[in-house]
């Protein structure tokens, strides 16, 4: 891919928290964006385009995205929730974004993945993006979801997909697991830049800071050209996890899936 610094991206779920500081961090490098969310956008540059559109809308996607080489994936419904809601906006509306922009002709999709995907996972083990899934609930199963439907696009249609799956994203960690899963504001920004302008054509990363006591391998990441500069531990200490827990923590318990679960 070439440098970001000539390029226009477009921006789903731009009006979130990460979508605001991915925005202005791309508007200072003089990327052209074309920022898409269903809530009221703030303006960050003068040449953004908004556009209002939800990830359900696939001919309004593909509109959106035209004339776009990149398009950075961040809508969706980012925590536990019943499944069928998780199926229609996560999955099926991942694969409108996908589809909308190989119709449009776009380059490059960066898909937000999360952590949870792997959350059951023990937290004694190093984990690594050639593992096997193991969702701590029905959002990471979502997850999954997504980055099959990426590696699909990338292996069928020739679409470059490059999917981050996130940390905690917080200004500092503040709990004993997020001295593990902590993704500082900074190196959220780096891993972005990463995702959007590696010569790989499809890859899975973890997005997590330089954490002393971080779950998660960073050789993928690395390959990318995303460099972590941050570590938890410069935030201090916390009390030491139970041995049997799961690196999802409460994420992983059955209680955090079945209050979300609709009774019909």
């Amino acid at each position: 891919m070439d440098d970001t610094h000539t390029r226009r991206w477009a921006v789903t779920g731009a009006a979130g928290t990460i979508g605001r500081a991915l925005r202005a961090h791309l508007a200072e490098t003089s990327v052209e964006l074309v920022s898409i969310d269903v809530s009221e956008i703030t303006r960050v540059g003068r040449s953004e385009r908004l556009v209002r559109c939800d990830i359900g809308d696939l001919t309004g996607l593909e509109s959106a995205f035209e004339g776009c080489e990149g398009v950075v994936h961040l809508a969706g419904i980012a925590d536990e929730a019943d499944f069928h809601d998780l199926a229609e906006v996560n999955i099926v509306g991942t694969y409108h974004v996908l589809e909308a922009a190989r119709r449009a002709g776009v380059g490059r999709v960066v898909y937000a993945s999360s952590n949870r995907l792997t959350g059951s996972y023990p937290t004694e083990t190093l984990v690594d993006e050639a593992m096997p899934p193991r969702p701590d609930g029905f959002y990471g199963v979502s997850k999954v979801a997504g980055e099959a439907l990426c590696r699909l696009y990338t292996d069928k249609f020739d679409l470059s997909t490059i999917a981050l799956r996130i940390g905690t994203y917080e200004p500092a960690p503040g709990s004993a697991r997020e001295m593990r899963t902590w993704l500082s504001p900074g190196d959220a920004l780096r891993a972005f830049d990463a995702a959007m302008t590696t010569p790989q054509a499809h890859t899975v990363f973890y997005a997590v800071s330089n954490n002393t006591e971080r779950w998660w391998s960073l050789e993928a990441a690395r390959a990318a050209g995303f460099e972590p500069s941050d570590d938890a531990a410069a935030h201090g200490s916390h009390d030491p996890l139970p041995a049997d827990q799961r690196q999802g923590g409460m994420y992983a318990t059955p209680e955090y899936s079945l209050d979300r679960m609709r009774s019909d």
